[in-house]
């Protein structure tokens, strides 16, 4: 039996009982702590944790001295896109010189380009660049995170990328990944101007295909303005369940498109960015199984609006907040970051953003079983501070690299 003791904790946080998986409204406020504390992993599970004036010996155990840093669990990432070839640097430029998402999606860019750049990568090219990015956002603090596909646009080239994803699951089988299936990313340029054949195109060829090799968790779709209706996405997750897909939503970024309805409709899992989200969807999602999940970085990186975060915890509903790491709107992957833009543009105190980082994105995908909070039985995927005042400190020092060490599955990351 594997064994990790850490000891001299300045504060453990994050605590949670057993059959937490999700905190709403008020409840958010509260990131319960524990001072001067321990906690014992056994076989990469929690096992137990107390007051350091009941710290057992476990002479067996590898101990890890805390030195009076903060331990808290690892960030939880519910929606990413880090599976994607190369970047789109020069439209980047393009946003500074005023040409908006949906400007440049017109001219063929954003998505498209992705697509074509994706096309000419082999599936160990691939690979070995969404591996170094897989690297650099557990060195962040991630522990559990979801991949989409959705840079393909074709058969081949979405299974391409599902099975990089599985290769991902296995190269880090400490790391908890999900794989979901977005082919309704937009339209693929042999289907330009056929989106209804594009549509059959995903339901008739890709679906089968993804589902005999059981490549995906989830279903998403792009519903929105100027990518697919909500009728088509309402369709493509019905037939995504035939084949035991949950849904999954990207809506109500540029516009009122209709994707909470369809989320809620479907009993999606979660409906993510949410930026034109509108007091309506506030009270469908009430009573609702499907997380709003909001994307900071996004808003930040695009100079859009950001999520009505205080009026979806207001309404008493679940709030997640993800990296949307991905090479157009958000290269980025570190949740600190996500966690002090939620403080700063979304006007979330420090515990709400920290909920919202870790066992509410962690429901987001369906794994808040398994993490998101200190709890007996979940598994050990945890961050060790250096030693800092408090958890306000965490988003406040929006640039200071505090994390000391990344703990996975019970053991120290290298």
């Amino acid at each position: 039996m594997e064994r990790l003791l850490i000891h001299n904790i300045g504060t453990l946080a994050g605590i949670r009982p057993a059959g937490t998986l999700r905190v709403c409204g008020s409840d958010m406020a509260e990131f319960p702590t524990l001072d001067n504390a321990w906690l014992l992993s056994e076989d990469g599970s929690i096992a137990a944790f107390g007051e350091m004036s009941n710290c057992p010996a476990e002479p067996d155990a590898q101990r890890f001295d805390a030195q009076g840093g903060m331990v808290l669990p690892a960030f939880c990432d519910s929606h990413t896109h880090i599976v994607f070839a190369g970047s789109r640097e020069g439209e980047f430029v393009d946003k500074i010189n005023g040409l908006s998402y949906e400007e440049i999606a017109r001219r063929g860019g954003g998505i498209l380009n992705s697509a074509d750049l994706l096309h000419t990568y082999s599936e160990e090219r691939l690979f070995e660049e969404a591996e170094k990015r897989v690297r650099e956002v557990i060195s962040k603090g991630t522990g559990c995170i979801e991949i989409k596909s959705g840079y393909g646009l074709t058969l081949d080239d979405e299974l391409k990328m599902l099975r990089v994803i599985r290769r991902i699951k296995q190269a880090f089988p400490q790391l908890i990944v999900r794989a979901t299936f977005l082919g309704a990313h937009a339209v693929g340029r042999a289907y330009q101007g056929r989106q209804t054949d594009y549509v059959k195109h995903i339901i008739a060829d890709m679906l089968p295909a993804v589902a005999q090799e059981k490549l995906a968790d989830f279903i998403d779709v792009f519903c929105d303005r100027g990518f697919f209706t909500p009728e088509e996405t309402s369709l493509l997750l019905g037939e995504g369940s035939k084949y035991g897909l949950r849904g999954k939503i990207h809506g109500q970024e540029l516009a009122d498109s209709g994707g909470v309805e369809v989320a809620v409709k479907h009993s999606a899992l979660s409906v993510d960015h949410l930026e034109a989200m509108t007091d309506r969807d506030i009270e469908l999602l009430k009573g609702a199984d499907t997380i709003p999940t909001a994307l900071p970085g996004t808003s930040f990186f695009l100079n859009m609006p950001f999520a009505p975060a205080r009026k979806i915890i207001s309404a008493g509903l679940p709030l997640a907040t993800a990296s949307d790491y991905n090479p157009g709107s958000t290269p980025s992957g570190d949740m600190k970051f996500v966690v002090s833009l939620a403080c700063i543009k979304m006007r979330l105190t420090p515990a709400e953003a920290l909920n919202a980082a870790t066992l509410n994105t962690a429901a987001a995908m369906g794994t808040s079983h398994l993490t998101g909070s200190v709890t007996v039985g979940k598994r050990a995927n945890l961050l060790i501070t250096q030693p800092i005042p408090s958890i306000d400190f965490i988003p406040y020092a929006y640039t200071t690299p505090i994390i000391r060490q990344v703990i996975l599955a019970g053991k120290p990351v290298a």
